[in-house]
């Protein structure tokens, strides 16, 4: 009967996995559409096709996690989990939804830096979601503090960013634009802080 139990437990892995992989992608999009302006508004629906897959894993791990009676973690860090991964998923199509309905010009620089963080920690939670099969604590710690290193990174361009933006005498309507897509980019900074809190809650309590 163990031996059965083993597949249920492994399949929320997978998805976290099969989650990871999709919030990479969608960083390498946001990237892509700050970089390289004239891909914003087709990497804006690819995006939103993205968000509509991450939306069906975090609805099966859910799913999962209500009909399994043995899970490989705790339930609640599960959801935690889950929820974490699928909030920096929201947050970047958000963003470029944003950019797109505001009909934004042009990229700023300071929004452009701030996606490179969003990559760069999605990337570490990418390398780092596989070994919670394994629970190799100093491995795993490791990536949960290159991803808070990152978002105090990113709050510091944030603070940048404002201070560009009130310099001089800027249009209202542009500075009211701005702060709106600085805060959504800088929340999702966050929110994969969120996701290494959810990562390194799981490690202690199965060290």
């Amino acid at each position: 009967m163990a031996f059965r139990l083993i597949p249920k437990e492994e399949s929320f892995f997978d998805l976290f996995e099969q989650s990871a992989n999709i919030l990479l992608s969608a960083a390498g999009l946001l990237v892509e559409a700050t970089e390289r302006f004239e891909t914003l508004p087709e990497n804006a629906k690819r995006l939103e096709r993205l968000e509509h897959d991450g939306d069906q894993i975090t609805h099966d791990i859910m799913a999962r996690l209500n009909r399994t009676f043995i899970t490989p973690i705790d339930r609640e860090d599960v959801h935690r989990l889950a929820s974490a991964l699928d909030d920096v998923l929201d947050l970047i199509e958000a963003s470029t939804e944003r950019f797109v309905l505001f009909k934004i010009p042009a990229i700023l620089p300071q929004a452009k830096e701030i996606a490179r963080v969003i990559q760069q920690q999605v990337q570490e939670i990418h390398r780092v979601i596989p070994k919670l099969r394994h629970m190799r604590h100093a491995s795993i710690m490791e990536h949960c503090i290159e991803i808070n290193r990152l978002e105090n990174v990113g709050d510091r361009l944030l603070r940048d960013a404002f201070a560009a933006l009130f310099d001089g005498a800027p249009d209202p309507i542009t500075v009211i634009k701005w702060r709106e897509l600085y805060e959504l980019l800088e929340s999702a900074t966050d929110k994969c802080e969120d996701v290494a809190v959810a990562i390194e809650s799981i490690v202690l309590k199965n060290a």
